[in-house]
Parts: C-alpha cells; structure tokens; sequence
C-alpha cells in the first residue's frame, strides 16, 4: 500500500498514460459518494472497499471452514490415539491464534505472479486480485462441500460404527449388565437361612449353614446357583419371593430356619417355585450338631433331586470336610465377621479362624479363608505391612493346596496373594485358571480373573470376565466395579458410568464408586460435576485422592496445591498410585514416576490393576521410564 499524498486528485484524463494510484480511486469514490448523499463517510465505505478488494472476507471465511475440518478430524484422532486432554486444547488454541494472524497477511500481502508480495508494492495495472478472488471463491465452495460431507458421514455412520463404543446411551449399556435375561429352569438361589434360636446369637450359623449350601450347590454341574453377596443382598428387607426370583435370574428359592440349643439343632428347608409359590420340597431336620455335615448333604442332595438334575456318585456336593464340630463353628464365625468388611471384624475373623485351626489344622478351607483375610489386612484395611502380610498369608494359602489340592477357593487364595502381593502375574493367571476348572461357578474367581486380564491388559477378556461374574452374582457390588474399570480402559466411558452407578445404586457407600466416577467426569470433559463426585466420597482417602484431580481440571491451581499437599501427606504409605495420577494429570511426568516407584516398592494393588491402561497416564507412556516400569513390573510392554 502506498503512502498517503497531500495533493488533491486530479481529473483523469482519457487516455492518459499513467493511471491514478489506487488511494487516489479511493479518494474519488469517497468524494462521489459524498457528492451524491450529501454527506461524507468516507473512512467507513473505503475500508470496507479495501477489504473486499483485498479478499480479506474471503480469506476469513475459508480460514474458519478450514479450521473446523481440521479439528473435526483431529477430535476423531484424538480418540482413536488416546491423546491426553490437553492436545486439544492447544489445537484449538493454535486456530483461534492463526486467525487474525491470516487476516493480516491478507491485508498487507497480495499473491502476483512473481509471488507473494506487500500490496503497497503492487501497482494496479499488476494485481491479479480479482482473480485470485474468483479462486478462493473456488476454494470456499471446495472446503465447505468437504466439511458438509464429513458432517453427514459423522452424522449417520461414524458416530454410529466407529465411536459405537464411546457414544452407547445408557438405557442400550444396560442390556450388558443383567445377570441372565433368560431365567433357567435348572437355577435355585439359597436365601439366608433365619436364625430362632431362643436368644437369637446364632445368625453366624444360620448364615454359614446357608453359604454352605451356596458352595456345594455352585459345584453341580447345569445348575445356577447366585453367589453369596446376591442371595444375602435381601436379608432384612421386605420383598416377596418372586421379586427376589426375578431380581436373581432363577426359577427357585431355598429357603429355611435354624433353631440352635447346645449340640441339638432344629433345621427346616424348603424349596419353593418363584412363579407360582409351588412347594417343590420341604423337610425338617431334628439332629445333634455332630450330625450337620449329613444334614447339609441331605438338603443339597433333595435340591438336585427335586430339580431333576442328572448326576454322577463324583458330581454329588459334599459338605465342608472336618472331623470336628468346634472347629466348624470357628470357622463359620471367621467367615461371618470377615464378610461384615471391617478392620476390626477382619481382626476377629482371623482369630476365629486360627482358633479352629487349632482344633483341626487339616481343615482346608479354613487356612484358604485366613490366608484372605491375612491378606485383606494390607491390600483393603491398611492394617498390616506387605511384608507381614506376605509372610503369612502365603503359608497359609500353601497349607491350603497342600491339604486339598481341589480346594477351588485354596486356588482362589494364592491367585490373588500372587497378583496383590507378590506381583507374580503369570503365576497368578494360573492358580486362577485352576480355580475355575474346579469350580465354573465360582463368582469370586471370575472378579479376579477379571482383575488379572486388566493388569495384562487384556480389556476385552477383562470385559468377558467380569460380566461372567456379574452373571453369577448379579448383586455384587465388587462386579460391578471391575465391570466398570474394564470399560474405562476400554475408553466406553458410558459402559463404565452405568457399571458404576449400577454398584452405587446396590450400596452407596461402597468404597471408591464416587472416585471412579468423578474420574471419568474428568475425562469427559465435565471438571464441574466431577468435583462434585470428588466431594460425595464417604471415604476420607478416595475424596483426599479426587479433589487434586477436579480442582486442578477446574483450573483452581492454588487450591488444588494445597490438596496435593494434603494427598501426600495422607497417602504417601497407603496410596502413592493415586499421588502418581494427580502428578500425572498435573503434568508433573517426573513427580508421577517418582511416586509410580513408591507404588512399586508399597506393592500399591492399584498400580497393578491400572498401570497399563489407565487413561489418567496417558501422557507418561512415551517416557522410557514407563517402559522401564513395565519390564520391572514383568508387565507386556
């Protein structure tokens, strides 16, 4: 552009050899403007002119078509790489930066065919503006044509085939979830057996002789028999036995009492159609308390019978294998208060345990179940070192195999010390593999084979596993968990949402529901509501864990220092993986792999779960150190 000149214009004459410069057309148009309405705006008219002869609005107009098909294919990318959340910020970031940038460039530069060159450069007679106009014009309706095509193939076939998986709505997620949508004939649920003792203070036996009954009837080949946790999830609350039926997937409910007086026991059973309340069987049971393994056995046996399931002598279930009473007893007492999911009654379980084994140190499925116990002290309670934990509980799981070799729940026991304390994953795949074998019904195995393939990363096996075990136990909160961490691996953010929520709904004050879920927030791109998840847990370490994570996704940096400072002190020994996430998240790689190496060193079971494809550490996997931990960790890199 041209310097301004103080001369007046001056007419133009025709022919002349020299045409006027371009401000001096400017000025002449400005003038007959002003001529003609009387007035002048003069500036106003010129610039708009000079924008237009400039393709200044073409170029803004073709900058941002451009602009959304870019980001509109990098947001696909995105995904498929699982790039962390910030890459697109900064993509945006860089378009909306680029626009006024190409703008000035459209107005100081104009393309002649010697090239790009300042327009105040460019005599008119050169200027090729006009066609160059005519080519962006081109150019616009090229682009937009593009990105209407992408929109209408986003609109009716990737949204619906290639992010299938990440856009699900919940009400089709669901269909994924429930236990059998074809109820089987050949299925029973055992309910709690009630307790009418005089002074009521034999439920522990009630609700052992129950789990009992559970165990032996999940060994019966083509019968479905829910797990514990789904059969007790009814205990106490009011609901007929249709809806228990429907809510359990099966076609009958045993059902019964116990009345305990010393050694002298009174147990009635009866096996009830859920359709129509048809007694199919009912007995009643007048025996010493020597006598309760037969009893067991009988009852099973009717069961089987009375469902006309064809057995062979070696497929017939068997009671709990010790020669004494006492030692039973103990035994039904540890497991009732290790299933009450307390430090303290953990404490008492163990003690029980370890009291009947006293009695009857060949008894099996006792050191199967202190071995777990032992164990829960450091892996859920926090109770106990790794390495007292590791120290006893292996023995004692080691007893177990040594004892009975078959002992499904022996299998079940060194699977999960070899996975949680040891960090042996192949050993673990193992020994849980041989669990199964022995029992295909077993609820607890399935969770755990679930855990496994997570670790390995094997997510679509992971996925298959865990709703193996929902389908077993369909009330389970712990299923649903698993369910839900495979989704999230998965990237099926939806899938994992309705797994959670589902376990919220079963007992709301689940440990780590509300953690999971505000992650998943996160990732969605809601900090909002994900702080306000943070904020529900009802467990002071998985909110201390959460609320680095929301406030630093809200942008309140100075808040969320200070509860980063709060983490680190609190869970320094009991949670350096979740420390690890945050220094991730926060974009502190080395902090993150600093405390990925106290995880290590803590034998922390989160970081065995999750290392592999925990979307939080997205942007450490590039790092040779992440690699390193996964050879330490004996992990496929």
């Amino acid at each position: 552009m041209s310097e301004p000149t103080n001369e007046a214009p001056k007419p133009i004459a025709t022919g002349a050899a020299t045409p006027p410069t371009v401000p001096a057309q400017i000025a002449a148009h400005h003038l007959a403007a002003g001529h003609h309405h009387g007035h002048t705006q003069l500036p106003h008219i010129g610039i708009l002119e000079e924008i237009k002869r400039r393709n200044v609005g073409r170029v803004a107009i073709l900058y941002v078509v451009v602009s959304y098909v870019v980001l509109e294919v990098f947001e696909m990318f995105f995904h498929l790489l699982e790039m962390p959340p910030w890459s697109g910020r900064i993509a945006v970031l860089i378009a909306v930066t680029g626009f006024p940038i190409a703008l000035l460039i459209a107005w100081a530069y104009e393309i002649t065919p010697e090239g790009l060159k300042p327009t105040d450069e460019v005599s008119p007679q050169k200027s090729i503006a006009r066609q160059t106009g005519r080519k962006l014009d081109r150019a616009i309706i090229v682009v937009l044509a593009v990105a209407l095509m992408y929109f209408a193939l986003d609109k009716f076939w990737l949204s619906k085939h290639a992010f299938a998986e990440k856009t699900v709505a919940p009400a089709a997620t669901v269909a994924e979830i429930p236990a059998v949508p074809i109820i089987p004939e050949k299925s029973v649920a055992v309910l709690p057996f009630v307790d009418m003792s005089e002074k009521k203070d034999q439920e522990y036996f009630s609700d052992g002789l129950s789990e009992e009954l559970i165990d032996m009837l999940t060994k019966v080949p083509e019968l479905r028999v829910p797990a514990r946790t789904s059969s007790f999830y009814f205990k106490g609350k009011q609901a007929t036995v249709p809806e228990i039926a429907k809510a359990l997937g099966v076609a009958e409910v045993l059902e019964g009492s116990v009345r305990r007086s010393g050694n002298h026991l009174r147990i009635t059973a009866e096996l009830v159609r859920a359709d129509n309340g048809y007694h199919l069987w009912s007995e009643s049971y007048d025996r010493q308390l020597d006598d309760i393994f037969k009893v067991q056995d009988d009852i099973a046996g009717a069961v089987v019978k009375a469902l006309k399931v064809s057995l062979l002598e070696s497929q017939t279930p068997k009671a709990t294998p010790t020669t004494n009473p006492e030692a039973y007893i103990l035994y039904l007492q540890g497991r009732s208060f290790w299933q009450r999911h307390s430090a303290v009654d953990n404490k008492k379980a163990a003690d029980s345990l370890r009291h009947a084994l006293d009695l009857d140190p060949m008894f099996a499925p006792a050191w199967a179940v202190l071995a777990v116990v032992i164990q829960d002290d450091f892996v859920i309670y926090s109770t106990s070192s790794y390495q007292n934990a590791r120290a006893k509980a292996y023995p004692a799981a080691e007893q177990a195999l040594k004892l009975d070799p078959r002992l499904s729940d022996a299998h079940l026991a060194m699977a999960q010390i070899l996975h949680d304390l040891d960090f042996d994953f192949d050993g673990a795949r193992a020994e849980i593999n041989q669990a199964l074998a022995l029992d295909p019904g077993n609820s607890g195995a399935f969770r755990v084979a679930a855990d496994i393939a997570l670790t390995e990363g094997r997510l679509d096996e992971a996925r298959q596993l865990a709703q193996q075990a929902v389908t077993r136990d369909p009330l389970a909160v712990g299923n649903y968990l698993v369910l839900g961490d495979a989704a999230l691996l998965s990237g099926r953010l939806t899938d994992a949402e309705v797994a959670w929520r589902k376990a919220l709904e079963l007992n709301a004050a689940a440990e780590g529901i509300h953690y999971r879920l505000g992650a998943m927030l996160i990732l969605r791109g809601d900090p909002a509501a994900a702080l306000a998840e943070m904020e529900r847990n009802p467990d002071e370490p998985w909110r201390i864990a959460g609320l680095p994570l929301a406030l630093d996704a809200l942008g309140r940096r100075s808040e969320a220092d200070r509860a980063l400072a709060v983490a680190v002190d609190k869970l320094a020994v009991n949670g350096p993986y979740q420390i690890a996430v945050i220094c991730a998240h926060r974009n502190d790689v080395d902090g993150a792999f600093m405390w990925l190496d106290r995880a290590y060193q803590e034998r922390d079971g989160a970081l065995a779960l999750y290392v592999k494809g925990d979307p939080m550490l997205s942007n450490l996997r590039h790092d040779p150190r992440y690699k390193a931990l996964l050879r330490k960790m004996k992990l496929p890199e």
